[in-house]
């Protein structure tokens, strides 16, 4: 047995957890989550069925934790895990699993699928069998920073030419401040009006806030690959960078699995409580609304939809403040076909769109997308997750879709009462 194979086994040894154990003994293989991944649906495949791409952990379980396991495995019935077992699964486990959680939703047993595969990277990355595009991401934010190798002085530009846009002030290490904003690379890179509709927001409610020059990126990567020592060294940063200015809060930007690393899963990587709340832009931007600091006037004319980001409204929670805000600045708002906690993924989360190897069968599942798109016939497309944004406007530029995608908190930062008003 290889070193590196015996690593990744030894991976799995250490997560095989009690909640591990109870879900592989709990499955009833109904195969009710198959019809709630995208990648089954769109492809026919069985192999793409959610509990299968977990067999080579599945079996080590089995084999090394159950009396009939142990008894096969002596008596020859039952198979090791290879290395070339789990270089072959790699597919499963990075190109066609987004993390997205909606075969949990389904799972009549209530198995937490993706907590499995979160799991199972464990193992895969350090055997490894992770892809070259998400190492490399990891690599980059490790040394850098930022997995997209975006250092401070990119920021500084953006800055600048945002603050030339916009005539606002973006503030950075005020010690202090009530909130600092986090970013993401695809934010600060593709969408820096980002950056300037919360100048231009903030400026109208009377935020506090800052940016830090010492952790502004808040995509982790260690998530996505599935270490969690990379994992809680990116948090670490974040935290540090926090505390080191007394902020009372930190603002998880649009970015699903920044959210999910810091909001849900930080304390417990760092093994400790946080000296301040981690709020989602949208929960905060609702605040302000309901506060009444949040003034908006007038509505798009255009029919809009929303792409519900899986990790901020199915496993993070914010449902319904998207939707109040929406309905402040969209006049016709039509919501998607299983929405909600209950909407398809975009098909690049997890990793899937940094994963160049996935990206004929990430369009492929981008199918669903566009059949719901289909059903809908709007002009719009309203998201807030940058990383979403991206996959939606490479998969609907595959499939010639004359759709927009927008933003949410550039939306309604277009429709302050402030820009109204020409001030």
């Amino acid at each position: 047995m290889s070193a590196t194979l015996e690593k990744g086994l030894n991976a799995f040894r250490e997560v095989m957890d009690a909640p591990i154990a109870s879900f592989f003994s709990s499955c009833v293989h109904c195969g009710m989550c198959a019809d709630a991944c995208l990648f089954y649906t769109e492809t026919g495949d069985p192999k793409y069925t959610p509990i299968h791409k977990l067999e080579p952990l599945r079996r080590l379980w089995q084999q090394e934790y159950t009396l009939t396991g142990r008894v096969g495995r002596l008596l020859g019935l039952s198979k090791p895990v290879s290395d070339e077992e789990l270089k072959s699964w790699s597919e499963l486990v990075y190109d066609s699993c987004t993390l997205c959680g909606r075969c949990s939703m389904v799972c009549p047993v209530g198995n937490d699928i993706t907590y499995m595969v979160r799991k199972m990277r464990e193992g895969m990355a350090v055997a490894g069998h992770a892809p070259e595009g998400v190492i490399g991401a990891t690599k980059r934010t490790i040394e850098l920073g930022s997995p997209m190798g975006v250092k401070l002085q990119a920021l500084q530009a953006q800055i600048r030419a945002q603050e030339a846009e916009t005539g606002l002030s973006i503030p950075i290490d005020v010690q202090g401040a009530d909130y600092m904003a986090l970013l993401s690379s695809m934010e600060i890179i593709n969408f820096p009006e980002y950056l300037g509709a919360l100048a231009r927001i903030f400026h109208q409610a009377g935020v506090s806030w800052t940016l830090s020059s010492e952790a502004f990126e808040a995509t982790n990567s260690g998530i996505q690959i599935g270490a969690s020592d990379i994992a809680r060294e990116i948090v670490a940063r974040i935290v540090t960078a926090a505390e080191k200015l007394q902020v009372k809060n930190v603002i998880s930007p649009e970015c699903g699995h920044a959210f999910t690393a810091l909001r849900w899963e930080g304390p417990n990587l760092i093994g400790r409580p946080y000296q301040f709340q981690v709020v989602h832009i949208l929960e905060l931007l609702d605040e302000l609304r309901r506060s009444g600091r949040l003034k908006t006037s007038g509505k798009e004319d255009a029919a809009l939809t929303f792409h519900d980001p899986c990790q901020i409204v199915r496993r993070g929670g914010v449902v319904q403040p998207p939707r109040v805000l929406l309905g402040e600045v969209a006049s016709d708002f039509r919501e998607m076909p299983d929405h909600g906690v209950m909407n398809w993924c975009c098909g690049g989360g997890g990793g899937v769109s940094a994963n160049d190897r996935a990206e004929a069968l990430r369009l492929q599942a981008f199918k669903r997308k566009k059949a719901q798109l289909d059903a809908l016939g709007v002009d719009t497309m309203v998201t807030a997750c940058a990383n979403c944004r991206i996959v939606l406007e490479e998969g609907l530029e595959h499939y010639n879709m004359n759709v927009k995608v927008v933003g949410l908190t550039e939306l309604v930062a277009e429709h302050l009462v402030e820009q109204e008003a020409g001030k």
